[in-house]
């Protein structure tokens, strides 16, 4: 196997394991879980021998990673993204419903990425990932990394709190004009902010409500769990919905509209939007 970058350890007095160690020192595996595959796959070597997840590095390591062999025997999924945004470094797609973002599945946008992008011409160029996740119903604005530099770049700016993403859904019921949501998910701080559009009336569901959704934090099923809680849960939610509302065939009334950031390279503002799907102009006609 061909050796693509090497690095030795020097002055490290504190404690790490090598896959934290890792991130931001090879630029083509930038991330924890890309060099957590690459241990797993023997393609980061330690003083010339396989290492694991639980090595702790310490001075004098030498570090090599081999030729990292996923793009040549990579399976693609032949399935047409609309791509909303894309340059050298980034893209954003609009994300169908009804598809995982990544996983074990054959079936994922990731697996779909390549041959919907082009190529990027920058020298740490990879296969195209996304760097953030929406649930499987969710439709909307997913971001994905050209380069080994912008993946890891783009996953500070959302490690600082720097994209700032904005959702619309439809819930059941009524709400307050607006509000925020901090109750606790899985033991962890959360937090959402709604603002109300439109509510209109139903024979099913006596109201629906159109609102806009800005997630401060990005806990699993955050915006669900939210509305939810309030009592309000999303139109189509057989996860968090209550069994007597449950709104089955439609999907889930849950849409990524909007991502805006600084871009990590031309430092250019950039606000990035994603049409509101028909499904919900059929409820709400004027959108």
């Amino acid at each position: 196997m061909q050796v693509l970058e090497s690095h030795t350890v020097l002055h490290q007095k504190i404690p790490i394991r090598i896959q934290e160690y890792l991130v931001g020192i090879f630029k083509t595996v930038a991330t924890k879980s890309a060099i957590k595959k690459a241990i797993k796959k023997e393609l980061i070597l330690v003083n010339d021998s396989p290492t694991s997840t639980a090595h702790i590095v310490v001075d004098g390591d030498i570090i090599i990673l081999l030729q990292f062999e996923e793009e040549s025997n990579y399976k693609q999924l032949q399935v047409d993204l609309e791509v909303i945004y894309e340059d050298d470094y980034l893209a954003i797609i609009n994300k169908p419903a009804g598809i995982l973002v990544s996983g074990n599945k054959f079936k994922t946008v990731d697996s779909a990425l390549l041959q919907n992008l082009q190529k990027s011409r920058q020298s740490d160029a990879v296969r195209p990932r996304p760097v953030h996740r929406l649930d499987y119903p969710t439709t909307g604005c997913l971001l994905v990394g050209k380069t080994s530099s912008s993946i890891q770049a783009l996953n500070e700016l959302f490690e600082q709190k720097k994209i700032q993403k904005t959702y619309h859904a439809i819930v059941i019921g009524q709400l307050n004009s607006s509000g925020v949501i901090n109750s606790e998910i899985d033991g962890k701080q959360s937090e959402s902010h709604f603002q109300v559009i439109e509510t209109v009336k139903s024979n099913r569901f006596e109201f629906l409500t159109l609102v806009e959704l800005s997630p401060k934090t990005g806990r699993r099923h955050q915006l669900r769990i939210h509305l939810a809680s309030l009592g309000n849960p999303i139109l189509g939610d057989q996860e968090y919905g209550k069994e007597d509302l449950i709104l089955k065939g439609k999907g889930l009334y849950l849409h990524a509209s909007s991502l805006q950031f600084s871009h990590p390279f031309s430092q250019e503002q950039l606000e990035i939007n994603s049409p509101i799907p028909l499904k919900f102009k059929k409820i709400f006609e004027y959108i």
